[in-house]
């Protein structure tokens, strides 16, 4: 990442860090729903009296979709306290590794 980070400008330094902070907030949105929803599935099924089934071929896809959604933000990895914060977390990081000469 040093030698990533070294020929990057403050202005590609601050649209990476802003990318990889929505990218975070992306998939914590992304993991709300998928817990939301079956959620509420569930509730649907113990209310119509059945036993409900959370690990079907669906939740299985799903599941594996947040996976690999949650390793792509890991790997690559606007306006809200959250996101500012993110952003401010991945520009200090930027900033340490880049070679001051």
């Amino acid at each position: 990442m040093t030698a990533f980070a070294t020929r990057l400008t403050d202005t590609e330094i601050e649209d990476l860090a802003r990318r990889r902070a929505r990218a975070r907030i992306g998939w914590l949105t992304h993991a709300f729903v998928f817990l939301a929803v079956h959620l509420l599935l569930a509730a649907i099924a113990l209310a119509s009296g059945h036993a409900p089934r959370l690990f079907g071929v669906g939740t299985l896809a799903w599941g594996f979709g947040l996976a690999m959604h949650g390793v792509s933000v890991l790997v690559h990895g606007s306006g809200t306290a959250l996101v500012d914060r993110l952003v401010a977390r991945e520009r200090a990081r930027l900033l340490a590794h880049r070679d001051p000469w």
